[in-house]
């Protein structure tokens, strides 16, 4: 596999051509943010824009984290700065941003940043040009991780696998007939077709429906009227959490009831506060555990999030930041040495049973960059998002 590595100086013979290039290599590294006072990373989120109900609570949430860390001493004594840049979740600003970051400001990495497409077009760049590594980005496919690419690590539950895990917890749940009603968009479509093969898997008798819908549709009238015509038994959504608010108040006002999941994205607090009480009963898959969870993890992010970001709201996508951050710290802290991309990068590899407390043990090595495929049930009781049972693995796909 090729690594991370940057150049300290020429091989020398003499003692003091040795000693003259370890001392470049260690100006290097502290350009790099590897010194002995601060780790120097970096990111991309939609702070403004269609997406900054996204981008500005998961920042809220990692800052929340890296603030209490720094209260405390940092990671084995160094502090984190974390320099984040608003790309309006565009590629091109993108691109810019990571050029700014990486060569201007000098990071270490990219992490805790957003968005799919975002990222693949600051990857020739990043990855392959500057050898600087982009962990726990929020988003991403199946191709990231297979093969693995060197410096590209990620802790969240690929989006078939969370189609998957909604698949089977339908059916499990008695549903004969299915629907699944999801966006235009491919990267819509993808997730969407991957709930009939792990549903007939778990029932072979299951029928699976596809319903497509414009993307950002606001007027779900028609949609409905489509749904009562099909006479399922249950209802799949893999739409944005304003689009799934938009369906479930519909349903309410034309008098479908039906059992309704969805997949991470929907998990949101701004489903709820559109849709209001036509969201109860909602169930979904989460990467993280209910921020109303009484577990003393996540009652250790409230905490965080009420000091350092009281004007935040502290929910699930607060809580995506927060684990991102505190996984990136949790394994540089196994690094003896200059945090430097490489040491990120071999530490990454050998990172195991990385534990949080709010989302799934993470498991990593050489040839797996992708730290679980597990997902968190979550249900609206009383118009809060509420954990049912713990964290578990969906059935394989294909």
């Amino acid at each position: 596999m090729r690594k991370f590595r940057r150049a300290a100086g020429t091989t020398a013979v003499l003692a003091v051509v040795a000693l003259t290039a370890n001392a470049c290599a260690e100006q290097d590294s502290a350009g790099a943010g590897g010194d002995s006072s601060e780790i120097h990373i970096g990111a991309w989120l939609p702070t403004t824009g269609a997406t900054a109900s996204y981008g500005v609570p998961q920042k809220a949430g990692a800052e929340a984290y890296f603030k209490m860390i720094n209260a405390s001493g940092g990671i084995n004594g160094r502090k984190v700065r974390w320099t984040v840049k608003d790309n309006a979740a565009d590629p091109q600003q993108t691109v810019q941003i990571a050029r700014e970051l990486v060569g201007q400001d000098k990071v270490v990495a990219i992490v805790n940043a957003n968005g799919t497409s975002q990222a693949e077009a600051a990857f020739p760049f990043v990855l392959n040009q500057s050898k600087v590594p982009i962990l726990n980005e929020v988003g991403g496919n199946e191709s990231w991780f297979k093969p693995p690419r060197p410096g590209l690590f990620g802790t969240q539950t690929l989006y078939e696998d969370q189609a998957a895990a909604i698949a089977a917890w339908t059916v499990q749940d008695g549903a004969k007939k299915v629907l699944v009603v999801h966006s235009d968009p491919a990267a819509f479509v993808n997730v969407a077709k991957q709930v009939e093969p792990v549903a007939k898997k778990v029932d072979p008798s299951v029928e699976v429906d596809r319903l497509t819908v414009k993307y950002q549709t606001t007027d779900y009238t028609p949609v409905i009227s489509k749904v009562k015509a099909a006479k399922t038994q249950a209802v799949i959504l893999i739409l944005t959490s304003p689009e799934a608010a938009a369906f479930l108040k519909e349903a309410k006002l034309q008098g479908l009831s039906l059992p309704t999941y969805a997949y991470a994205p929907v998990a949101a607090e701004s489903t709820v506060s559109l849709a209001k009480d036509a969201a109860e009963g909602l169930k979904a898959v989460q990467l993280v555990k209910a921020p109303s969870d009484t577990d003393p993890a996540v009652k250790e992010f409230r905490t965080a999030m009420a000091k350092y970001e009281p004007g935040q709201t502290a929910g699930f996508l607060a809580l995506w930041g927060w684990s991102n951050a505190k996984v990136f710290a949790e394994i540089v802290k196994t690094i003896k040495g200059p945090v430097t991309a490489d040491a990120i990068d071999k530490a990454y590899e050998k990172a195991t049973k990385v534990d949080t407390g709010v989302s799934p043990v993470m498991n990593f090595s050489a040839s797996n960059h992708l730290g679980t495929r597990s997902v968190q049930r979550v249900v609206v009781k009383d118009g809060v998002w509420t954990s049912e049972g713990d964290f578990y693995t969906p059935p394989k796909r294909g």
